[in-house]
C-alpha cells in the first residue's frame, strides 16, 4: 500500500451523485490516499458557478489539512483528481482561471472535451433542459458549448474514453465510435499527457476495475498502463 499525504479529489458527472464514485474512492483509500468524493448539485446551475463553488470547497477543505501538515511533514501532499463527464469540464474551467499550489495528476473518464452533438441533437426536446439543467445545456458543439471555449490544458491530465453504447437511440446521433453520449474523438484534448480507449460505455464506466486501475496508475505515474507494455 502506498503511504503517503497526498489527497485525490473524486468529481462525479452531470445528473449523477458522489456514490457513482465510490468504488474509485475506496481503491485509492487502499492505497493510501486521502481521498475527498464530492458530491454537488451538477443541474441546479452553469458551469462556471458550478465549478467555482465545487472546487473552492474541495480545496478548502484538502489544504486546511495540507497546511496543517506541513508543520509536521517536511513534504508537502499533493491534491489529484480524478473525474467523469462533466466533472471534468467543472475542472479545466476551474484551471483555466485559478491556480492550484499542489496540483498532482489528473484523470478524466469519459470527458466531453469538445462538447457531444447529443445535446446540440435533443437541447430543444421538451424535458432536456429539466433533466440536465443549465450545465447540461452547455456541453455541446454549437457556438453555446462551453468546453470549446476552454482551450488546451496546461496541466498533466490523462483521458480514459469508452467506445461502447447502451443506449442506440443516442449513440446514433454520435460520431462513431463513442461510449453512447460522448464520441471517442471528443473526449480527447490538446495538451493531454495521455490517452487511453476501453471497451467500456459512458454510464458505469468510473466503477470499472480496469479503469480504477489505469487511475491509480497515472496518479502515480503520469502514463497509463498500455497493452504493448
Amino acid at each position: 500500500m502506498k503511504s503517503n499525504k497526498d489527497y485525490v479529489v473524486l468529481l462525479h458527472g452531470l445528473a449523477r451523485t458522489a456514490n457513482s464514485m465510490n468504488k474509485m474512492a475506496d481503491a485509492f483509500r487502499k492505497r493510501g490516499y486521502h481521498t475527498l468524493n464530492l458530491g454537488y448539485p451538477s443541474r441546479s446551475d452553469k458551469i462556471e458557478n458550478l465549478s467555482l463553488k465545487v472546487l473552492t470547497t474541495a480545496l478548502d477543505l484538502c489544504t486546511g489539512e495540507l497546511e496543517e501538515q506541513q508543520r509536521t511533514q517536511a513534504r508537502e501532499g499533493q491534491i489529484h483528481f480524478v473525474t467523469h463527464s462533466m466533472g471534468g469540464i467543472l475542472l479545466r474551467h476551474y484551471l483555466l482561471h485559478h491556480k492550484i499550489r499542489n496540483l498532482g495528476q489528473s484523470v478524466m473518464i469519459a470527458p466531453p472535451n469538445q462538447g457531444s452533438e447529443v445535446v446540440d441533437f435533443f437541447g430543444n426536446t421538451p424535458g432536456f433542459k429539466l433533466l440536465n439543467g443549465p450545465a447540461g445545456m452547455q456541453l455541446g458543439t454549437n457556438e453555446e458549448s462551453l468546453p470549446l471555449r476552454l482551450g488546451p490544458v496546461t496541466f498533466p491530465v490523462g483521458i480514459i474514453a469508452g467506445d461502447r453504447s447502451i443506449n442506440p437511440l443516442l449513440s446514433r446521433r454520435l460520431p462513431k465510435p463513442n461510449d453512447g453520449k460522448v464520441s471517442v474523438t471528443s473526449t480527447m484534448v490538446e495538451g493531454m499527457a495521455d490517452f487511453i480507449q476501453l471497451p467500456l460505455n459512458h454510464t458505469f464506466i468510473m466503477r470499472n476495475e480496469e479503469v480504477i486501475r489505469q487511475s491509480i496508475t497515472f496518479v502515480e505515474t503520469g502514463r497509463f498502463r498500455h497493452r504493448e507494455q
